[in-house]
């Protein structure tokens, strides 16, 4: 199947590796990622988490105690109330524990699909496909998909790739959509999935 080939090309070519497994921590890191770039997200979390190191600590913080902490990830405001509220209820609702379950990670404010899946797939190691701008771009381009949303690419890729393929795309996809396959100018000279490509825009 050249989907599932080319898929592995990418895993291979553009691997991720997410040294955070810490289920409280990939969570709010990832909501702190909502709109921002890896690098800002990557300060803000690791400004927060020096501070707060458990959904019982950040519980307890209120929001403009956080303010400058996440600052760099932007949105800080908005983003602070969510981690707030997040930390509250995994300490009142979960004992402490964040749930491992997309029906579950679906309540908590701010977390979408793309988010409680790579909760799911780097701290629990289940199956998840989280599709964000990257995933979505990219499977469109290749002609694997053809959609408008997000939730629209995932569903469809849960159809065409194979299990054990779902987590891994996506870290790969982000590392490949930032470095050759931009949103604008993609590098195309360099792509090692090129001739696969069905980009009618393709150089």
């Amino acid at each position: 199947m050249e989907i599932e080939k080319v898929a592995k090309l990418i895993i291979e070519n553009f691997p991720r590796d997410h040294k955070e497994k810490d289920p409280f921590k990939v969570l709010i890191t990832t909501v702190l990622s909502q709109r921002s770039k890896d690098e800002n997200t990557e300060i803000a979390a690791e400004n927060l988490f020096n501070k707060y190191k458990t959904p019982f600590e950040l519980s307890k913080a209120k929001e403009e105690d956080i303010y400058e902490l996440i600052k760099p990830a932007g949105l800080y405001r908005q983003k602070a109330k969510r981690i707030i509220e997040i930390s509250k209820i995994i300490v009142e609702k979960y004992s402490g524990i964040v749930p491992d379950s997309l029906e579950e990670l679906l309540k908590l404010p701010g977390v979408g699909r793309k988010t409680a899946n790579i909760v799911l797939y780097v701290s629990f190691s289940k199956s998840a496909l989280a599709v964000d701008t990257h995933v979505h771009r990219i499977s469109n381009r290749l002609g694997w998909v053809n959609t408008k949303t997000p939730e629209e690419t995932e569903f469809k890729l849960m159809e065409i790739l194979p299990k054990n393929l779902w987590g891994p795309i996506n870290g790969s996809m982000v590392e490949f959509g930032k470095k050759v396959c931009k949103p604008v100018s993609p590098n195309c000279k360099i792509c090692p999935i090129s001739k696969y490509c069905k980009w009618e825009g393709k150089r």
